[in-house]
């Protein structure tokens, strides 16, 4: 079922049957949601001329990602990257999608066209939940991304994973590539703020839409809008429409 190998330097393990590789994650304990020293950084950005339309949306909707909590995260894999066109089609082999230009690309599924459901019903792994998400995302750092408190630009974008070099070049220091490009789907559902919710890095759950972390790659090429905010660690809203999927699953025994 899985296969040990180095990628791009760095261990990996591969789910044989589909080819999707991915990275293994340590535990540990992390400050999960935007920090004040986060909102600080992007007001930073909007004081030295570096926002394009206005962020006042972003900080009135600020409290969907507080109060900000200490998290444990039991150790775990993750997809290097989010699920291609190509990935997608060794459980879905009829999947076609208007979003991606080649198999290489990332798959985003349409909920009103059955295929997340589908693909969801099929995958021998999970969703990640909002803490594994992000956790992965910071991969140790506690600034806007894991590049630090400098405005993310649309050179930090990546939609399509035929480019080994390209790919490599992107990863964060766990090993993962593309963390806010794509809306990637969680398994915690959508519920605004963080207010009593779980601190061992469980997913909550519940009736209703799920929550939806990144998302900067849908909505390119920009429009001036600040779309930029879409890339920082912290950043989640509620799912709506086509989504990415980023599986996670257990460690595989030794």
């Amino acid at each position: 079922m899985w296969t040990e190998e180095i990628v791009a330097g760095r261990p990996a393990w591969r789910h044989a049957p589909s080819g999707v590789v991915f990275r293994k994650v340590p535990g540990g304990t992390f400050r999960m949601g935007l920090s004040d020293a986060e909102l600080d950084a992007v007001r930073a950005i909007e004081r030295s001329g570096g926002v394009e339309d206005t962020i006042e949306p972003f900080l009135a909707g600020a409290g969907d990602a507080q109060p900000v909590r200490e998290v444990r995260v039991e150790p775990f894999l993750i997809a290097r990257h989010p699920l291609t066109v190509a990935q997608v089609r060794h459980w879905l082999p009829e999947y076609e999608d208007p979003y991606a230009e080649a198999g290489t690309g990332t798959a985003r599924l349409e909920g009103d066209l059955d295929d997340l459901d589908d693909l969801l019903k099929l995958l021998p792994f999970q969703l990640p939940s909002e803490a594994q998400w992000e956790y992965a995302a910071r991969a140790g750092t506690t600034t806007l991304t894991f590049r630090g408190d400098g405005k993310p630009g649309e050179d930090q974008l990546l939609d399509d994973f035929g480019d080994e070099t390209r790919v490599a070049a992107a990863e964060n220091s766990f090993g993962l590539a593309a963390m806010g490009s794509a809306n990637e789907l969680c398994a915690d559902v959508w519920i605004p703020g963080f207010a009593g919710a779980p601190a061992d890095g469980q997913p909550r759950t519940g009736d209703g839409p799920r929550t939806v972390r990144g998302g900067a790659a849908d909505v390119y090429p920009w429009q001036g809008c600040d779309e930029w905010l879409l890339l920082l660690s912290a950043t989640r809203y509620e799912h709506a429409e086509f989504t990415a999927v980023r599986p996670v699953a257990p460690l595989p025994p030794r």
